[in-house]
Order: C-alpha cells, then sequence, then structure tokens
C-alpha cells in the first residue's frame, strides 16, 4: 500500500511539472568543475562579474551572485544563454556559446552551480 500512496506523490509531482521541465537534477560539484574551466576568466571564481578578462569587456559581465538577478532567470533562460551565447538571446554578444562543447547534462550541472552562487 505505501508503494502505491508514493507512486501518486511521484506521478502528482510530475503532471505539475510545465510541458518542457526538466526532470534531471544538476550536479553542483560537476557544473563547478565546468564552471572553473570555461566562465571564471569573465565571471570570477566567485561569480561576481570579476573576472580577469572583465577589465576589458563592455559590457560588463553579469554578477551571477546577485539574488534579485538570478531569482528572475528562469532555468531555461540559463540553458539558452549558455548553449546559444549572449547575442543569440538578446544579450551581450560577448558571452560565447558553449551548445557545441557542452552535453545537455553538462549544462544542467553548470546551471545548477549557478543557481548555488545566488544563495
Amino acid at each position: 500500500m505505501r508503494k502505491v500512496a508514493i507512486a501518486s506523490v511521484v506521478l502528482t509531482a510530475m503532471l505539475a511539472l510545465p510541458v518542457g521541465a526538466s526532470f534531471a537534477q544538476g550536479d553542483v560539484t560537476k557544473g563547478k568543475g565546468l564552471y572553473d574551466k570555461s566562465c571564471v576568466s569573465c565571471h570570477g571564481a566567485g561569480g561576481k562579474g570579476d573576472g580577469v578578462a572583465a577589465a576589458s569587456l563592455n559590457p560588463k559581465p553579469k554578477d551571477l551572485t546577485d539574488k534579485t538577478l538570478m531569482a528572475g532567470l528562469k532555468d531555461e533562460q540559463l540553458v539558452d544563454v549558455i548553449k546559444k551565447g549572449g547575442g543569440a538571446v538578446g544579450k551581450s554578444p560577448l558571452m560565447p556559446p558553449f551548445g557545441a562543447s557542452l552535453k545537455d547534462q553538462d549544462v544542467q550541472d553548470v546551471v545548477a552551480f549557478l543557481r548555488s552562487l545566488a544563495k
């Protein structure tokens, strides 16, 4: 009987998700490793937009620790800008696309790490 109750809760939760929502959860630790390889030079180690390359960029990279900014961005928006680059989604064209070099799960991992920065 308990298995039926658990299955019912899981099914109810699945039906409540918006169409196209991902069931996969990102791995913060893996996301940090990917961020360190690809994002630190502009966004900085702590995500404040103060990486070594940021000084020469205009506009400056976003502060990913800004709770208000990050709360206003849906995961799908973060996925899009990571995969397609800033110019493709109406943001800075200086943000390069990573869709060709990152797998979908890698992107989810990066998103999970980004979310951890603004807590």
